[in-house]
């Protein structure tokens, strides 16, 4: 395996602290996520991944909406912490929402009955991928980005906001821009309570 490639991966974190900057081009963005579309495996080569790209304002009208339907859940005396979690992600430069395209995985649930229960996990475990490589791929063109799930509370908004049909379901958020303040240390737990090599 590639030293750069796993150089690649410790150096993905979790950016909380973005700005409305980015060290790269929207082309650079755009080719980035294709990259990681096209390329990231799926279960049965079936490409039920979606990535939806927003950028200016369209990135803070998503940052809105999520703020807009948690006021409405949220007790008023806990929602100031609310606000300012949602308004460190709308200071970014932009956000991608992934998608898993729910007519492909019930066409695969009709043409392949025997596994009909595994693949909605095994669509998501494709999303997972996704994420991972767009992160890492971000991380390395020096975006700093963090995963949310503010899903499925704001689903039907998103949907009907931006224009996305009406079968893709979405998964995950990823607000991401110029790194601000870096992460700190992680803490890991003993690598040999959780890998076991069997000869």
């Amino acid at each position: 395996m590639s030293k750069n490639f796993l150089e690649a991966v410790k150096g993905r974190r979790s950016i909380y602290a973005i700005s409305k900057e980015s060290p790269v081009s929207d082309a650079e963005i755009q080719e980035i996520v294709e990259a990681a579309v096209l390329h990231s495996p799926t279960s049965f080569n079936s490409q039920s991944s979606r990535a939806v790209v927003l950028l200016g304002d369209k990135h803070d009208k998503v940052w809105d909406i999520t703020a807009d339907t948690l006021r409405k859940i949220v007790p008023t005396e806990q929602f100031e912490g609310t606000a300012q979690k949602l308004a460190s992600f709308k200071a970014g430069y932009g956000t991608v929402l992934f998608f898993e395209d729910q007519a492909v995985v019930k066409h695969l649930q009709e043409n392949f009955a025997l596994y009909a229960e595994n693949f909605p996990i095994w669509s998501n475990q494709s999303s997972g991928i996704l994420q991972f490589v767009v992160w890492t791929a971000f991380a390395e063109a020096g975006l700093g980005a963090s995963l949310q799930h503010y899903n499925p509370l704001i689903d039907d908004e998103v949907k009907a906001t931006f224009d996305i049909p009406a079968d893709w379901k979405l998964i995950a958020q990823m607000p991401f821009g110029k790194t601000v303040t870096a992460p700190g240390e992680k803490e890991f737990q003993p690598i040999e309570e959780r890998v076991k090599v069997i000869k």
